[in-house]
């Protein structure tokens, strides 16, 4: 067994912990606390976390009871997006210390990828509401409902699964506390609702966090850095959102608890509520050059890059300019070559720069038209360039699986097939508006349920 002197600085990467953890990366640090990546030598070297504290100054009894209170939470906890506890022990090495190893769960982290530039579209952040919505149903549900208190981006990882995973149960509330009695403060500024820091966190308190969560998510901003009027975050003005999804944020991060959703059942119904009637009331934007046809049969969908008047226009300048570019290219080149080698600057230089800069022009977006066409047995999504086909993508419309915004695109999401799942994106020179007109359109003709 490794033996160590001194809690903190002693740990290194390399060393193996209770002759079987071997530890890999520092993945933080606070106060007599470390979490590693670390292998289990016992299980094939599989990648496991492991969470340590120290007995020391720097920690105070009620550190120990909320460590331990974690040890005996998660080994109770069989969820398929809380990552389980597989061994806990403790080492009396000149400093008593105490370990938790959990499964490792392979992604990042919401607060890496916000960090990281990620700005999130509504789409996602409404996944992922009721993804963590569901975990927190689970643990509200059962006796005593379990609270996390401490529900923000840095717990919340996006695994490589695409899926929504809850860590870092060190503040969980197994109990409901005594009226009266003596009570620790946990959570993070920002993310804490009112109540519980008065010690009386109920199950509201964990939609409060998550409201803020989504909210910096959304803003690119944490909680505590956005302007307040009477205590309510202030951050609408920031984004562009459907006002039905903003109400809803709204009220779950409400900072009176009486006027916040009070399950997680609650709010995910009040979601789904809310999906359906922006779902329903997207109508056609005004002034709009998207041209839409739609019947039982066939739906068919026109997106023009330039309005109509200047279309002709365009494609008459972009073949002429084709018929220019190309020959100025084959000409300029061999000049070009010339030029790298003996240093001469001539007049098929200027001709080759003025050739590339028209055929950047001609493969310019603002000569393309996009044609996505549906009927009851396939779907295409194709591009054209000067009523030429550049780009066509095809699939059978019952292998449709969704229809959502990703990224500032519509995004065709088909499948699986044998290399998995295919996605078809178009939309991106459309405005917010536009593309909710369309994305409504699409799935409704679909017959797809709103999300």
């Amino acid at each position: 067994m490794t033996m160590l002197g001194g809690f903190g600085s002693m740990l290194t990467a390399g060393q193996t912990l209770y002759d079987r953890y071997q530890l890999q990366e520092k993945l933080g640090q606070s106060a007599g606390r470390q979490t590693w990546l670390a292998l289990d030598l016992n299980a094939q070297s599989e990648p496991i976390v492991l969470k340590l504290l120290a007995f020391g100054a720097e920690m105070q009894w009620e550190d120990l009871k909320l460590f331990e209170r974690e040890s005996q939470v998660l080994r109770q906890i069989d969820h398929p997006r809380i990552p389980k506890c597989r061994d806990s022990f403790s080492i009396d090495d000149r400093i008593l210390w105490f370990g938790l190893v959990q499964d490792y769960i392979p992604g990042t982290s919401l607060k890496e990828l916000v960090q990281d530039g990620k700005r999130f579209t509504e789409e996602e952040v409404r996944k992922f509401a009721i993804a963590v919505l569901e975990i927190l149903r689970d643990l509200h549900q059962l006796n005593p409902p379990l609270l996390h208190r401490d529900i923000k981006p840095s717990n919340l990882i996006l695994g490589k699964d695409e899926q929504i995973y809850l860590i870092d149960f060190g503040a969980v509330q197994d109990h409901v506390p005594i009226e009266g009695g003596t009570f620790t403060v946990v959570g993070t500024y920002g993310y804490t609702s009112i109540e519980q820091f008065g010690g009386r966190a109920v199950a509201a308190s964990d939609l409060y966090a998550l409201g803020t969560t989504l909210i910096h998510l959304l803003t690119g901003t944490a909680p505590a850095d956005l302007p307040q009027r009477y205590l309510k975050l202030q951050w609408r003005d920031r984004v562009t959102l459907t006002p039905a999804f903003a109400d809803w944020i709204d009220r779950l991060s409400h900072p009176d608890v009486e006027q916040r959703f009070q399950t997680a059942n609650e709010a995910i119904q009040a979601l789904h509520l809310a999906g359906e009637s922006a779902f329903g009331a997207v109508e056609r934007p005004k002034n709009t050059r998207v041209q839409l046809q739609r019947s039982k049969k066939r739906l068919e969908i026109v997106i023009p890059q330039q309005n109509q008047q200047e279309e002709s226009v365009f494609e008459m300048f972009g073949l002429l300019m084709a018929g220019v570019a190309l020959p100025a290219l084959m000409f300029s080149l061999p000049m070009f070559m010339m030029l790298l080698v003996f240093g001469v600057m001539s007049a098929s230089v200027w001709v080759l720069l003025f050739a590339l800069i028209v055929f950047l022009i001609f493969i310019s977006p603002s000569f393309q038209r996009t044609y996505v066409k549906f009927d009851r047995k396939e779907f295409a999504v194709e591009t054209q360039r000067f009523r030429a086909m550049s780009n066509r993508m095809t699939g059978k419309t019952r292998h449709i699986r969704d229809v959502r915004r990703d990224n500032g695109k519509i995004t065709i999401t088909s499948g699986p097939y044998r290399d998995g799942y295919h996605l078809h994106q178009f939309g991106e020179e459309l405005t917010d508006f536009e593309q909710a007109w369309v994305l409504k359109e699409i799935r409704s003709w679909l017959k797809l349920k709103a999300e």
